[in-house]
C-alpha cells in the first residue's frame, strides 16, 4: 500500500495510527526509508527513518538496495527492498510512506501495489502545518511549498484519494480503502476456493 502526499499532507501519521498492535499480528508492516536529512526533535533512528550520511546512502545505492529512490527536499530518500519482497513472498500489508516521484517508480516496479494520495484540504492549511513542525529554515519551507503545488497536480496518478482535513477520518478512510482491496477477487487463492466448493 503505498501512501503518498505533499511534505505536510498527513502520510506519516496516517500510517502511524494504522498500524495499531492487533493489525501487525495480523501481518501489517510499516516500510521505514532510510534519509540523509537530520532527525527532528523526537524522531528515533529505525522508527521514522534510518538516518545516514551521504556517504552511506550511495554505497547502499550501487549496491542495488533500494526499490526505489530519490533526492526530494535538498536531501535523498530510499525505500529499502527486502521488505517488500518479504511481503510479496508471505502475505500481509506493507505500508509506504513516499513522496510523490518515490511512489510513481515503485508502482512500475510492483504493478499489484495500491496508491494512495493523501491530499490537505487547502494550501493554505499546508503551509500552516510546515510551519507549525518548525523543523525547517525559511529556504526550505520554500522548496517544500513549491513542491507541493506541483506533487498536488498529481493526484489523479493515483487509484484513490484522501482529503486528509480531519486525521481520524483519513485513517478511517485509508482503512477502508485496504480492507476492501483485500476482498478484490484476484487476491483470493482461487484454486484453494474452488477445491473447498468442489
Amino acid at each position: 500500500m503505498i501512501i503518498s502526499s505533499p511534505s505536510g499532507g498527513g502520510k506519516t501519521s496516517i500510517c502511524r495510527r494504522l498500524l495499531t498492535p492487533l493489525r501487525k499480528r495480523r501481518g501489517w508492516r510499516f516500510s521505514i526509508s532510510y534519509t540523509t536529512r537530520a532527525r527532528r526533535p523526537g524522531e528515533r533512528n529505525g522508527r521514522e527513518y534510518y538516518f545516514v550520511d551521504e556517504q552511506q546512502f550511495a554505497h547502499l545505492a550501487k549496491d542495488d538496495f533500494f526499490a526505489e529512490q530519490f533526492k526530494v527536499h535538498l536531501y535523498r530518500y530510499g525505500t529499502p527492498r527486502q521488505p517488500l519482497e518479504q511481503v510479496l513472498n508471505k502475505g500481509g500489508v506493507i505500508l509506504l510512506d513516499v513522496d510523490v516521484k518515490g511512489a510513481q517508480r515503485l508502482k512500475k516496479v510492483y504493478p499489484q501495489a495500491v496508491t494512495i494520495f493523501i491530499l490537505p484540504p487547502s494550501i493554505k492549511a499546508l503551509r500552516q502545518r510546515l510551519r507549525q513542525r518548525g523543523t525547517e529554515t525559511k529556504a526550505q519551507l520554500r522548496v517544500r511549498y513549491d513542491n507541493a503545488r506541483e506533487e498536488m497536480k498529481l493526484f489523479q496518478r493515483f487509484e484513490y484519494a484522501v482529503v486528509n482535513d480531519e486525521l481520524s477520518k483519513a485513517v478511517r478512510q485509508v482503512r477502508t480503502i485496504i480492507e476492501a482491496h483485500s476482498c478484490r477477487t484476484e487476491n483470493f487463492n482461487a484454486e484453494h476456493l474452488l477445491k473447498q466448493l468442489s
